[in-house]
């Protein structure tokens, strides 16, 4: 299942936008701006880049060391625990209250943000010590509702590898508190090296203790992989003077609890749907978790990359924009964020269209993955792709609301998203016979819903963005991207039947990400797409200084 909970917020390292003042300045000032925008969408990417790239390595090595099967699915399924106890005690908060608030401590004396932080984490220890504790007595039970439809065998391997790894959510709080502070004094560098350090972890712990520990190192793997993102925001501390503070009371708490209520319904209604997910999941076939699980992860690549990148970018420099006062200012910085999502996302997808066979091969099909897991993976893959722009448009839009301290709307929108998928997806995978690839639809459908509806939103609280490009831009990143799927399609003709093997496959996907790529820069440059220009620009001045 394709999730879009719990991101995180990372500041902007420009200063805010301007105003406008008449003249050259407005000239200078929307370039600065705009260009301010990409560096700090660059910065977040490079932080995604490399961990995207580890966790294909990742992947590589989970896939070939243990396949698909019963237990890799009890694991898919019970390591989504620790994740979904964070988003609802911490990780939702970052981009809806945390980033914010902690915003307005930066701004102020160093002494209140350090109070603040204190505050936070003495808090944090209690609650999610307790939390820890709970669940590592109630594992019996959690197992069955993850995977009710597995036998006690696998019951009980799903107990055994959620004890392991339910510490993690103790860890997991501690990083999240520290990347919100990091974000709000614009150090974000350190949030940067934490993704990659984590799939780092999880790389050494599986390498070294796959032999020794099967399935388990996986759990174990988790928890290092915790503790290695947690030991790379450290040194960003140097000068904070921490100590306990068990302020129930203080203003921070008050303030980040008024913002975080309204979301806490919508987390609480997203994990209940995530959890129904993988119970359903469970009741198709055995596999049916790992190969989705496979499939979200090559969603999540160019989602990570782009889509969260752009939006950590804009929310703080949104979020010092109060668009009662000036909207224009507002919806101009909205959608010039938007509108770097679309001349990514869109060929990126079309991309993956035409190459996730060989793609699938490259990453996964060896060891113990077969090729009918393979092929399977590939079907569930075809049918999220087909929710992944709306999801990409997706994330700027919840920023949007949080930015303007609005969440009680993304809110209700993600409940109805949910109650969606409740109803599409038994009546898809059962009814219609569908099995998981039923899930996997009624997913897109959520995330379309969802989006769909969002704008809606948007266009009623913000009154649209007509007059800001974004018709033009799409229509142009759609028009562009089919020589993009067309390229990947002959490549994969000419080549696949010539050349099979890693070799093969290796040789499909970079021949046919470069001809995409020179296709879909010749098509851009001919359509005067301003945004690649913007991304140009800013790469080529990175390069020359660096």
């Amino acid at each position: 299942m394709v999730e879009l909970t719990g991101v995180t917020g990372a500041p902007s390292s420009e200063p805010p936008l301007g105003d406008g003042i008449p003249g050259v300045a407005p000239v200078r000032e929307e370039a600065g701006a705009v260009a301010g925008l990409v560096r700090a969408a660059g910065i977040n990417s490079l932080g995604n880049v490399a961990s995207r790239a580890l966790g294909l390595v990742r992947e590589s090595v989970i896939a070939g060391i243990f396949g698909a099967s019963g237990a890799t699915s009890a694991f898919d399924a019970v390591s989504g625990v620790p994740k979904m106890v964070y988003e609802l005690l911490i990780g939702g908060m970052l981009s809806a209250a945390l980033v914010p608030v902690l915003s307005e401590y930066a701004g102020a004396d160093r002494r209140e943000l350090d109070e603040a932080l204190s505050t936070l984490l003495s808090l944090a220890v209690v609650v999610l010590l307790a939390v820890v504790l709970v669940l590592e007595l109630a594992a019996p039970w959690i197992a069955p509702l993850l995977v009710g439809g597995f036998d006690a065998e696998l019951l009980a391997t799903a107990t055994v590898l959620a004890r392991i790894i339910v510490p993690a959510i103790l860890i997991y709080g501690f990083s999240g508190i520290l990347q919100a502070y990091h974000y709000a004094r614009r150090r974000f560098v350190y949030p940067a090296i934490g993704a990659p350090a984590h799939n780092l972890g999880v790389i050494m712990a599986v390498v070294l203790l796959a032999g020794k520990l099967n399935i388990a190192s996986l759990s174990v793997g988790i928890l290092v992989a915790s503790v290695c993102q947690l030991l790379v925001q450290l040194p960003g501390l140097r000068g904070a003077r921490l100590r306990v503070r068990l302020h129930w009371r203080h203003p921070v708490v008050r303030r980040i609890l008024s913002l975080y209520a309204p979301v806490v319904l919508s987390i609480v209604v997203q994990n209940v749907g995530i959890v129904i997910d993988r119970n359903l999941a469970s009741r198709t076939v055995n596999e049916a978790i790992t190969w989705m699980t496979k499939a979200t992860f090559l969603v999540q690549l160019p989602l990570g990359l782009v889509s969260m990148a752009i939006s950590l970018a804009v929310l703080p420099v949104l979020s010092q924009i109060d668009a009662a006062l000036d909207l224009h200012r507002f919806k101009r910085t909205f959608s010039r964020g938007l509108r770097l999502v679309l001349v990514v996302i869109v060929p990126a997808t079309a991309l993956l269209f035409s190459l996730g066979p060989a793609i699938i091969r490259l990453i996964f099909q060896r060891g113990e993955f077969t090729p009918e897991d393979a092929v399977q993976t590939w079907r569930a893959l075809r049918l999220y792709l087909i929710g992944l722009p709306f999801a990409a448009i997706d994330l700027p839009l919840v920023f949007a609301f949080y930015a303007q301290k609005d969440t009680v709307t993304p809110v209700v929108v993600g409940i109805v998203a949910v109650l969606v998928y409740l109803v599409v997806g038994p009546t898809l995978a059962f009814l219609a016979g569908w099995g998981f690839l039923g899930l996997v639809l009624a997913n897109s459908v959520q995330l379309a819903g969802h989006a769909v509806i969002m704008l809606i939103c948007f266009k009623r609280r913000f009154d649209g963005l007509r007059g800001y490009g974004m018709v033009s831009t799409s229509l142009k990143a759609l028009v562009a991207s089919l020589p993009v799927a067309l390229g990947g399609w002959l490549v994969r003709a000419l080549v696949e039947p010539r050349l099979g093997g890693f070799i093969g496959d290796l040789l499909v996907v970079g021949l046919a990400l470069v001809v995409g790529a020179v296709a879909y820069l010749a098509a851009a440059r001919l359509l005067v797409m301003e945004e690649l220009d913007l991304l140009w620009e800013n790469l080529r001045h990175r390069l020359g200084s660096a």
